[in-house]
């Protein structure tokens, strides 16, 4: 032991960790991702990429990354190599080591969780360390991206935006007299079954990196299994991957049945089509059971294009919740607890507000009252 380090002295390593200017270090990260958005809105790929580079191979990035992984809930929870960085010495030591030279990602841990039926248990892979802070900062040059060409109405696992956010637009739709019925949907296994191939060819990163990411596999019970298909769930770029996958639902609705268009097959009416997602659940509002009808038989995967190119199918609500087909309910009634099929029939048809905004005298919103999705 060297005199300084029995004196309590602070190395050079957390001394430059504790050096850093985060305020500076956000800006020049902030600088970067505003460029990407809008060469992405000019559909500039080669700036992307361009930009998307400079970001990730940045000292701010690599630091803004390492400090993401070791400050949030998950900072205590090592991968298969059982390591954590929990010292000061670690973190700047991470920073100088994240390169994408030589980089091959490990493993990834199998762990399960319950669901929220408290039967079955929900598969994630938790990756090490050094693969979480890879994915922080290729996350940072992808969320730009992602954000710009997002679905308007997709609130899952997205910056600044909530399930409140979601309750509040379904209110919106639920409220008016031209939404009747209510189509309420789910993907099967979305995690587990978007295509390498569908990611590999449209979402805009290193693909080398990405590539190498899929198919690190994952380790249960000191066995090692590949993976061919699915993002895994509880990697931090995965919600990412899985909302650009699902990007463009909303959109094939709106060009099929736009809504300043009347359709004869609804009478020369309006179609009045409202679509809410997050995450991998979604409700289509309709003031035509015949048409949500229709937009079931046309979600099955034999039948639907966007299906076939992003590999995914839909599946009937669990259990515990209504059947796809018997959640075409009529919505005479609008209460907050709609969406679960609880209206109170002594409800007017519309209210002032919904009932998980705050009341009068309060400033902030009573999320204890918030209803289930």
């Amino acid at each position: 032991m060297t005199t300084a380090q029995a004196a309590g002295a602070v190395s050079s390593e957390a001394a430059e960790w504790y050096a850093i200017d985060w305020q500076t270090i956000h800006r020049h990260v902030r600088r970067l991702q505003v460029r990407i958005a809008q060469a992405t809105k000019q559909g500039r790929w080669g700036k992307v990429r361009a930009l998307q580079r400079l970001l990730t191979h940045s000292y701010s990035g690599k630091a803004l990354a390492v400090r993401r992984v070791t400050e949030n809930d998950g900072k205590k929870t090592p991968g298969v190599d059982q390591e954590i960085w929990d010292t000061p010495e670690k973190k700047t030591q991470a920073v100088h080591e994240l390169k994408r030279r030589g980089y091959q990602p490990q493993p990834l841990r199998r762990v399960y969780i319950p669901k929220s039926d408290g039967k079955t248990m929900r598969p994630l892979g938790i990756p090490t360390m050094k693969d979480r802070a890879m994915q922080a900062i290729h996350l940072l040059a992808l969320d730009p991206v992602v954000e710009t060409t997002a679905d308007k109405n997709s609130y899952g696992f997205r910056q600044q935006r909530s399930c409140a956010d979601a309750i509040q637009q379904c209110f919106n739709a639920l409220r008016v007299a031209t939404t009747q019925w209510i189509l309420e949907g789910d993907i099967k296994s979305c995690f587990d079954k978007i295509s390498h191939d569908w990611l590999l060819a449209h979402v805009p990163m290193d693909r080398v990196i990405l590539q190498k990411w899929l198919k690190a596999g994952h380790m249960e019970k000191h066995v090692l299994h590949e993976t061919t298909e699915g993002t895994p769930q509880g990697g931090i770029i995965s919600a990412a991957l899985a909302n650009r996958a699902l990007d463009g639902l909303e959109r094939v609705l709106r060009e099929t049945y736009p809504s300043r268009t009347r359709l004869k097959s609804l009478g020369d009416k309006l179609p009045s089509l409202n679509f809410i997602r997050y995450a991998d659940d979604f409700i289509i509002t309709s003031k035509s059971q015949e048409l949500l009808e229709r937009e079931i038989k046309q979600s099955n995967p034999s039948s639907s294009n966007f299906c076939k190119s992003e590999d995914l199918s839909f599946l009937p609500r669990r259990q515990s919740s209504r059947m796809w087909k018997r959640a075409l309910i009529f919505s005479d009634k609008t209460c907050a607890d709609t969406l679960t099929g609880n209206c109170s029939s002594n409800l007017p048809r519309t209210t002032s507000r919904p009932s998980w905004k705050a009341s009068e005298g309060q400033s902030k919103p009573r999320w204890d009252l918030l209803p289930p999705l």
